[in-house]
């Protein structure tokens, strides 16, 4: 855009600086719309989309554009665009150019597309940079031909000390760095002072500006926000209050700067009407440097440009990769951190699948666009990688889009309006993730298709969020939100190493792995405000321990089965911390323990739990994992294949009874067959010894959901309900009359009993079996096979069953029997 055709006269930079509440913005939409064509670069989508419905009110829905990650509306011919500034269409030839909150230049995460568009992105006729008075030094050395304009504040910023919540007054703002912190405090307004809008980065467009309508209407007199109010969404807002001052920026907890204190304070007083600022809840009371910073609008000037070079290497993935870490040879700029986008990139390097497609140009570049992929849903890396690689991989199949196959089952996933804010919120986060897919019309079919769709489900879920939140927070009912935050600003709360919860020096429960446990009845402390204080002491620890679980190596975990309720419970470093909730170790399904934490943590740990638990099944279980895949696969024919399923259904022993035609019915082959899959072949059972080794036992007795334990003895009854089969095997037993007997016991009985011959076992074989001489008899006589059962000996055919249609057409089909030989009579010897 800075490319101008000759004899045209140099585009006008100017740079508007100065703090909140001076205009900037504004300014700039009017010196736009006296331009025929312009286009405005701002931080937020919710900003964008503000902007976008002020100027189609004046100009009309033809003439503007909005244009941002997840949301495109473009008519044929607009005349102006509204765009974030990522989003901003460079190649578009405007009059009139302008990119708001310049001095985000400095963001380490997104500094260098706002470097890129103030050192290139031109007006043909107009450039202007709105921003904070910081910038001005640093604009002299990187724009040195811009024309810098200072504003003063419109209304004067003063600082009303500490309140507590409750004491807040009407029209304030309250901000908070943390969606719990920010669902806690709208809850004690709600309670308190009738209620409170929410107001979140996370929030759509539709949702913000319904929430923001119930403040701006006065149907409520508080609004509880994140740091997003800072970034000139414009409210009636009378006083701002911090109910912290560290905020997590995607790396670490840290101090807010003074600027940052600046920039969300000044929100408070619009246009000639004063704002206060001040500290609530827990936060600390303001240094007095920092304050007069804050009054007097003087903050430390920014002194680098955070830059990525503007044209990268495709050549080769090597080449892209060092083109990344170019160093800026200007004064003011500073080569960036390594990004989301950096981070995927280095990632696929070394992945072999990415390596052999991306070696032409056109691969390298389809690649670089999957890693800028943003990650709204807050995933793992892994995840956000598995993400970008399936969608890597489809934009470079000979199809080269993403279908509907792919595409339908994550829309239909979402296509639900049922749950709580969480649920509707965490959905909303993959709607944007589709909506931006989607608003790339080269990497999905009938894209545009695609994007009405997810258009008109985040505007469903939008209004559905919108009626949770304020059933929540507007509404009278009670709810049980509660948790995450003191009443009191000066009560004592705190989680001992032990995992022990003390409020004000008292014990009101315990916290054990992720899960807290309230003290019932006796506690001395009985006031509601006190409990309240304890869940808000173990919210942000339970949130830190599932982040650490999510993360932690396969040794940090164990199981054990569950002996009362059946089934089996996981341990987190010897703590308590989910529960089995089915009986495939190959596919396991767990719940996480306790209520407390955010949705999105929980289900990363119970996803590491459910991938820990598959893993461990793996290795424990492996001879039945192979068998099932043998099985699954279609490796395994024929009789060994029946034998195998037999086993598998079983859970790894069968009495050898149950197989015996079978297994006199194997060939030599099939006999090697089941050799190599290590199943073994005793006088009374057919087993997998890997099965019965104590880990392998451990791990399949915490998926017995039936109530079955057997005692420790050589021979344990039989329960009136009799165990299935697979929870007999879990514990290396099977059923034998009316005891169950362990596998190896039953085997070294047959061995015994041959070395006895026909007499009956000596004293000193039933104490090796530890059996007495009457079970000995029962389970001899349980083991002895009916003849009937026998199975006929090798090379004989067995004979038809008596009285059937077989064996009256054996005896018709048998050849007739040989003459007999009539006997000659005897002479009786002649007398002599």
């Amino acid at each position: 855009m800075s490319d101008r055709s000759a004899g045209l006269a140099p585009s006008r930079v100017t740079a508007i600086l100065g703090p909140t509440n001076t205009g900037k913005t504004h300014l700039a939409v009017e010196r736009m719309l006296g331009h025929a064509s312009g286009m405005i670069g701002l931080p937020l989508r919710l900003l964008a989309r503000e902007i976008y419905e002020r100027i189609v009110k004046q100009r009309g829905a033809a003439a503007v554009a909005l244009i941002t990650g997840e949301e495109k509306i473009v008519p044929p011919r607009p005349a102006y665009f509204v765009c974030t500034v990522e989003a901003m269409p460079l190649e578009r030839q405007v009059e009139f150019l302008a990119v708001d909150e310049i001095q985000l230049v400095a963001d380490p995460e997104r500094g260098h597309v706002f470097t890129q568009r103030l050192l290139h992105a031109r007006g043909r006729f107009e450039t202007m940079f709105l921003g904070a008075g910081t910038m001005a030094p640093l604009i002299r050395v990187l724009v040195p031909e811009a024309e810098i304009v200072t504003r003063e504040r419109l209304s004067t910023l003063s600082y009303a000390g500490s309140k507590k919540l409750t004491r807040l007054p009407r029209r304030s703002a309250v901000v908070a760095f943390s969606t719990e912190r920010v669902y806690a405090i709208a809850e004690l307004l709600r309670r308190q002072r009738g209620g409170a809008a929410v107001v979140m980065g996370s929030l759509s467009p539709r949702t913000r500006n319904a929430q923001v309508e119930l403040f701006q209407s006065g149907e409520v007199d508080f609004l509880v926000a994140t740091d997003a109010i800072g970034m000139g969404l414009n409210m009636d807002v009378d006083h701002v209050a911090f109910a912290g001052l560290r905020k997590f920026d995607g790396t670490r907890t840290r101090w807010l700067h003074a600027s940052e204190i600046g920039q969300i304070a000044g929100r408070a007083g619009r246009h000639l009407r004063d704002g206060t600022f001040g500290v609530t809840g827990e936060a600390e009371d303001l240094d007095e440097d920092i304050l007069e910073q804050v009054v007097s609008h003087r903050f430390d000037p920014v002194e680098a440009a955070e830059w990525r070079h503007g044209r990268l290497d495709f050549d080769t993935l090597p080449d892209l990769l060092r083109s990344l870490t170019v160093s800026p040879e200007r004064f003011g700029l500073r080569l960036t951190a390594q990004a989301l986008d950096e981070t995927l990139l280095r990632r696929f390097a070394v992945d072999e699948d990415v390596k052999k497609v991306a070696r032409s140009r056109g691969a390298l570049m389809r690649l670089w666009e999957t890693c800028q992929l943003p990650d709204f849903q807050k995933t793992t890396l892994d995840e956000h990688a598995r993400l970008s690689k399936e969608i890597f991989t489809a934009l470079t199949s000979r199809r080269g889009r993403l279908t509907e196959d792919w595409v339908a089952p994550r829309f239909n996933d979402l296509d639900r309006d049922d749950g709580q804010i969480d649920q509707l919120s965490a959905r909303l986060a993959g709607v944007r993730t589709l909506a931006y897919i989607a608003n790339r019309p080269d990497w999905m079919d009938q894209a545009q298709g695609w994007r009405d769709k997810t258009k008109a489900l985040e505007e469903r879920l939008s209004d559905v969020l919108h009626e949770r939140l304020t059933a929540r927070f507007v509404d009278r009912r009670t709810t049980a939100l509660m948790r995450a935050l003191n009443v009191r600003s000066d009560t004592l709360a705190g989680v001992a190493d032990d995992g022990e919860v003390t409020v004000e020096g008292e014990v009101v429960g315990h916290l054990e792995g992720v899960c807290f446990t309230p003290d019932a009845g006796g506690s001395a402390l009985a006031d509601r405000a006190l409990r309240q204080a304890a869940t808000r002491a173990v919210g942000p620890e339970i949130a830190r321990r599932l982040g650490k679980l999510a993360a932690e190596a396969d040794e940090a975990f164990s199981v054990i089965p569950n002996p009362r309720s059946g089934g089996g419970d996981v341990l987190w470093k010897g703590a308590l911390t989910a529960r089995i909730l089915n009986d495939d170790p190959f596919a396991p399904r767990v719940r996480l323990l306790g209520d407390l934490g955010p949705v999105p943590a929980r289900e990363r740990a119970q996803r590491r739990i459910e991938a820990w638990l598959a893993s461990e099944a793996g290795r424990a279980l492996r001879e039945l994992r192979r068998l099932r895949q043998a099985v699954d696969s279609g490796a395994l024919t024929g009789l060994p294949r029946g034998l195998a399923f037999r086993l598998i259904e079983a859970g790894g022993v069968i009495p050898r009874v149950d197989v015996e035609r079978d297994l006199a019915a194997l060939s030599q082959h099939e006999r090697r067959t089941v050799k190599t899959f290590a199943i073994r072949i005793g006088a009374h059972s057919v087993w997998l010894p890997g099965a019965l080794k104590p880990r392998a036992r451990l791990l399949a007795q915490a998926f017995v959901t039936e109530p079955f334990r057997p005692g420790g003895e050589a021979l344990s009854p039989l329960p009136a309900s009799a165990p299935s089969p697979r929870a007999l095997a879990a514990f290396g037993r099977r059923a034998v009359g009316s005891w169950t007997a362990p596998v190896e016991t039953l085997e070294r009985f047959a061995e015994l009993s041959r070395a006895a011959g026909k007499t009956p076992l000596p004293q000193e074989a039933l104490t090796e079996l530890g059996w007495t001489a009457e079970q000995t008899k029962q389970v001899q006589a349980a083991l002895r096979v009916p003849r009937a059962d026998k199975a006929p000996r090798p090379g004989k055919p067995a004979p038809p069953p008596k009285d059937s249609p077989f064996a009256a057409l054996a005896q018709l089909t048998q050849p007739p029997a040989p003459p007999r030989r009539k006997r000659r009579p005897r002479r009786k010897a002649a007398s002599t």
